[in-house]
C-alpha cells in the first residue's frame, strides 16, 4: 500500500458507513420526493417538481415552516441565555459540587423522551399541578392550561436541550486561562467588563456549537410537538409524519422533509459563519487593546 493512498483506506470504514445509512437515505429521499401522486392510485411513475411547487405556493406549508423556524430560534435563544451562565458557574465551581450539579443538569437526558413530555403534559394540564398551583396562589379563578401552546413547546424543549449549551460552553471555558480574567482586573475592569469583554470572547465557539445543536433538534424534533403542541400546532416533523402515516402521500412528505433539511443546514452554516467572523473581530480588539495598554 502506497503511504500516499493509506489515509483513504483507513477512512474508507467510515466512508462506506456514510454512503450507507447517510448518503444512500438522503439520496432515496430526494428522489421519492419527485414523483407525483394520486388519491386511490399512489405513487405515480412521473418524475417532477410539482410537489416542491406545491408547498412553495401553498401559505399552509408557510405557516408551518414560519412556526417550526420561530419554536427553533426561540428554544435556541432561552437556552443560550439559561446555558451560558449555568455553564460559567459550573466552571467556577469546586469538587465535588462541580459534579453533583452536572449530574443535575444532564439529567433531562437521561429520560426517555416520550416519558419526559407525558410527564410536562400532567404538568400543563388543566387539572395539572401548574393549574392547580395558580389557583392556590389566588392568581388565577379558573384552570390554565399550557397544552397546544407554543409556551409549552418552547419550555419543554428548553428542559431537555439547555444541556447541549452547557456542556458546549463549560468546555470551551476550560480552555480559557484565568489570568487573562486577573490582567483584565488589574487594568481597572470591573467583573461585568471582564465577563463580557473577556470571557465571551473566549467561550463564542462554545455557544455556537451548542446553539448549532440546540437549533437542529429543536428544529427537527417530533415528540415534544406532537404531544404538547398536537394537531392545533403543527410543525415540519409532525406534517412529515402525516403524510406518510396518515395521508399516505410519501412523494409530499419527502419534498417537505428535503426542504427542511435544506432550510436547516442552510441556517446553521450561516449563523456558524457569522459568528465566528465576530468572534475573529473581537479577538483582534482584545489584542489590540492589551497592545494600547501595555505601550
Amino acid at each position: 500500500m502506497h503511504k500516499a493512498s493509506r489515509p483513504y483506506w483507513l477512512s474508507s470504514p467510515a466512508l462506506a458507513f456514510y454512503i450507507l445509512f447517510v448518503a444512500a437515505p438522503l439520496a432515496a429521499t430526494f428522489l421519492l420526493s419527485l414523483n407525483g401522486y394520486q388519491d386511490g392510485v399512489g405513487i405515480l411513475p412521473a418524475y417532477g417538481l410539482g410537489n416542491y411547487l406545491e408547498i412553495l405556493s401553498d401559505p399552509y406549508f408557510h405557516t408551518i415552516f414560519a412556526r417550526t423556524l420561530f419554536l427553533a430560534l426561540t428554544v435556541t435563544l432561552a437556552c443560550i441565555l439559561i446555558g451560558v451562565p449555568e455553564a460559567y458557574i459550573l466552571y467556577r465551581m469546586q469538587p465535588p459540587w462541580r459534579g453533583l450539579f452536572l449530574m443535575v443538569i444532564l439529567g433531562p437526558l437521561l429520560i426517555a423522551v416520550v416519558v419526559r413530555t407525558l410527564g410536562w403534559a400532567l404538568i400543563f394540564g388543566g387539572s395539572g399541578l401548574l393549574s392547580q398551583g395558580f389557583q392556590a396562589l389566588g392568581l388565577t379563578d379558573r384552570p390554565v392550561s399550557l397544552m397546544y401552546t407554543m409556551t409549552g413547546m418552547v419550555i419543554a424543549l428548553v428542559h431537555v436541550l439547555v444541556p447541549f449549551v452547557v456542556i458546549a460552553v463549560w468546555a470551551a471555558l476550560q480552555r480559557l486561562d484565568r489570568n487573562i480574567e486577573l490582567a483584565g482586573e488589574s487594568l481597572g475592569a470591573g467583573p461585568f467588563t471582564v465577563l463580557r469583554r473577556l470571557v465571551l470572547p473566549q467561550v463564542i465557539p462554545g455557544i455556537v456549537s451548542g446553539s448549532i445543536i440546540v437549533f437542529s433538534l429543536a428544529a427537527t424534533a417530533f415528540a415534544t410537538p406532537a404531544i404538547i403542541g398536537g394537531r392545533r400546532l403543527k410543525v415540519v416533523a409532525t406534517l412529515v409524519y402525516d403524510e406518510f402515516l396518515n395521508t399516505l402521500n410519501w412523494p409530499l412528505g419527502a419534498a417537505v422533509a428535503v426542504l427542511m433539511l435544506v432550510a436547516n443546514v442552510g441556517l446553521v452554516v450561516t449563523y456558524s459563519r457569522m459568528m465566528e467572523r465576530r468572534r475573529d473581530q473581537k479577538q483582534k480588539a482584545i489584542s489590540l487593546a492589551f497592545k494600547e495598554r501595555a505601550a
